[in-house]
């Protein structure tokens, strides 16, 4: 089972701990387009505050954010999912996990990102701000750069099994599943059932809940139809209904009674 999961505007921050070291991260085919995103984004920062405020739709209030870019590569780095803060991540709570939990955690959980395209829970990365719909003046928008480099790596990361996507649609911008890829693929969206509306706070909460929920529970489910009955077993109301055509993703509900 793979998970894609959105990063967190907010994160925590970087600590002492040892800087970034690029060739340590995971999915090293995405290494090149990590280079070019982190060189034009520490040029930015250290050389235009105001123009990089503008270009990363930053309030008077986060400039200190640019400075923070501006060091990412002496900045010291932590997990990333230390890093990563935020509604869904707090409902996640990796931290308590077992030991069993964290190991299928670390495995399994891809966290996609403007800056690092995307990354394991435990790779180090140093805390940064850059989102995905952010638009570069060398590089252009985020999203249709990693596109390419996800489309060759991200196939082979998701191996045979599930891919569950928790992303946003921005973050779904950068790879979507295709072929049979996409025929094991399942994007959940969480309703508040009264009103069936999407609300943003219990949307992340849940589903930072529900991959606590499988993870704690060891459940593995090999596709999509077996995912529907593991999160109703697991006490979540789903509604889905299989694709009419072979090869695409299926579309869950998870129903919500109480925002919180």
């Amino acid at each position: 089972m793979l998970v894609l999961l959105p990063p967190s505007e907010g994160k925590a921050s970087s600590g002492r701990g040892a800087p970034l070291k690029p060739e340590s991260l995971s999915l090293p085919g995405l290494a090149e387009a990590r280079a070019a995103v982190l060189d034009e984004l520490v040029e930015l920062c250290a050389s235009d505050e105001e123009k990089a405020r503008e270009v990363l739709g930053l309030s008077e209030g986060l400039r200190g954010e640019i400075a923070k870019n501006a060091e990412l590569r002496t900045a010291g780095a932590r997990p990333a999912g230390e890093i990563y803060t935020g509604v869904l991540y707090d409902a996640l709570d990796l931290a308590s996990l077992d030991a069993a939990a964290k190991r299928q955690a670390t495995r399994s959980l891809l966290v996609f990102s403007g800056l690092w395209g995307a990354v394991h829970v435990n790779d180090r990365i140093p805390s940064y701000r850059c989102s995905m719909g952010v638009k570069l003046p060398g590089l252009g928008a985020l999203a249709a750069h990693w596109r390419t480099a996800m489309a060759d790596v991200l196939p082979e990361v998701a191996g045979g099994g599930l891919v569950l996507d928790l992303r946003s649609a921005a973050y779904a911008g950068a790879w979507k599943p295709k072929g049979e890829v996409a025929g094991r693929t399942a994007s959940v969206r969480v309703l508040h059932a009264p009103t069936r509306k999407v609300v943003s706070h219990f949307n992340k909460a849940t589903k930072g809940r529900i991959v606590r929920s499988l993870l704690v529970g060891g459940v593995r489910p090999a596709g999509p139809a077996e995912l529907v009955e593991a999160l109703r077993d697991l006490g979540y109301v789903v509604e889905a209904e299989a694709p009419k055509k072979g090869n695409t993703a299926w579309s869950l509900d998870v129903l919500v009674e109480e925002i919180h």
